[in-house]
């Protein structure tokens, strides 16, 4: 059984070891890393713990925290534009071994609400293509696609290099189990 609750400060570790592991197979940042290695002493997943950190900092009251037997188990963040009345959902993170049992949707349905009761007109929520579990969701809870963007990265301290026959090298699969 989960409860949705609102973030508080005690959360703050658990988030972020549910970032690291729930963004494992669907980060930009590991993809650069997969390409470039390790750059600058710093793995993927402090960067990406980053992004929690920057939520937290920002906006800690438009945290919602699932938890089952009382241990955070995953998350949703928003952020809210009074000016637009475009609301975002910059992360939702569930850790693998409750995916699948419902729990980003009702994140999002938590997320959705939260943003409608502060007046917001829409709800923005971006993923990677190789994030199956959510290019699946998002279009199941009406969300349209607008867009789509491609992120490149070049190494500064290498010379431009074309790559063979005009390709890039592919993406890593995404495991299984990686979370929406």
């Amino acid at each position: 059984m989960f409860t949705i609750r609102p973030y508080r400060p005690a959360d703050h570790d658990a988030l972020v070891a549910i970032t690291t592991r729930a963004f494992d197979g669907v980060s930009l940042d590991q993809n650069i890393e997969a390409l470039y290695g390790v750059i600058h002493g710093v793995d993927w997943r402090v960067r990406k713990a980053g992004h929690i950190e920057a939520d937290i900092a920002a906006s800690p009251n438009s945290i919602f925290v699932a938890e089952a037997g009382g241990q955070p188990v995953g998350y949703v963040t928003c952020r809210v534009n009074h000016h637009t009345r475009i609301g975002g959902i910059p992360n939702l993170a569930v850790l693998p071994g409750h995916q699948g049992q419902g729990l980003g949707r009702r994140l999002l349905e938590t997320a959705l609400a939260y943003l409608r009761s502060l007046g917001m007109k829409f709800a923005r929520i971006e993923t990677l293509e190789q994030n199956a579990r959510c290019m699946a969701l998002y279009p199941k809870m009406g969300f349209r696609e607008v867009a789509r963007q491609i992120h490149y990265v070049l190494a500064l301290d290498e010379s431009p290099v074309e790559p063979e026959h005009g390709s890039t090298p592919p993406l890593p699969a995404r495991p299984r189990d990686a979370a929406p």
